[in-house]
């Protein structure tokens, strides 16, 4: 098995594509990209160079991602959201060595329109809201949304928010998992 490109998309060489990754119209994936197994890029996505991604990521239409981006397995990337990795831009100076390193991990979704200004980490399984602006760390699964984004809760692995009692005990309403909250900490009890 191999990856598809669509007669539009551009790769440039120096790339690793895995298996079953699909890559839409008019995308361009830079040098010397690292993209996992069975992962979706939509239409008019540019990967910049040296960008990785791990398996079952998918990337909507019309998103930008930056050099200095690493995505961890099954990240969702919205619609028309951007990455950042130059804190501050001026088109007259040169900063490519001033690029700053952004981590998405495993399992976060990043909602249509949002803007993730670069060097900061966003959590396991977080979830952030279309149109936010993420000017600091986001913890795992925590729910942020707003300019500058703000936490209003937490999201179960399913992407459902958690409801926590008295003893900062929740349960997903799809998986039943139970989820602890302490010390602003939301972990998995297995």
């Amino acid at each position: 098995m191999a990856y598809f490109a669509h007669p539009t998309a551009v790769i440039d060489e120096g790339c690793i594509i895995g298996d079953g990754t699909k890559v839409w119209h008019f995308s361009h994936i830079m040098p010397n990209c690292t993209i996992g197994e069975h992962c979706n890029i939509g239409q008019n996505v540019v990967v910049s160079p040296q960008v990785v991604l791990g398996n079952n990521v998918k990337i909507q239409n019309n998103v930008s991602v930056y050099t200095g981006v690493i995505c961890e397995d099954d990240v969702f990337l919205g619609p028309s959201m951007v990455f950042t990795n130059v804190f501050n831009p001026r088109s007259a100076v040169s900063r490519k060595e001033e690029y700053r390193k952004t981590i998405v991990r495993k399992g976060a979704s990043i909602g249509a329109n949002a803007t993730i200004v670069c060097g900061y980490e966003i959590g396991e399984y977080a979830f952030i809201g279309a149109g936010a602006v993420v000017t600091k760390p986001v913890p795992a699964y925590a729910m942020v949304v707003g300019n500058p984004a703000r936490q209003i809760g937490w999201m179960s692995k399913n992407g459902h928010k958690l409801h926590f009692d008295a003893e900062g005990i929740a349960f997903c309403p799809e998986t039943k998992e139970k989820y602890v909250l302490k010390d602003k900490t939301v972990t998995i009890v297995t």
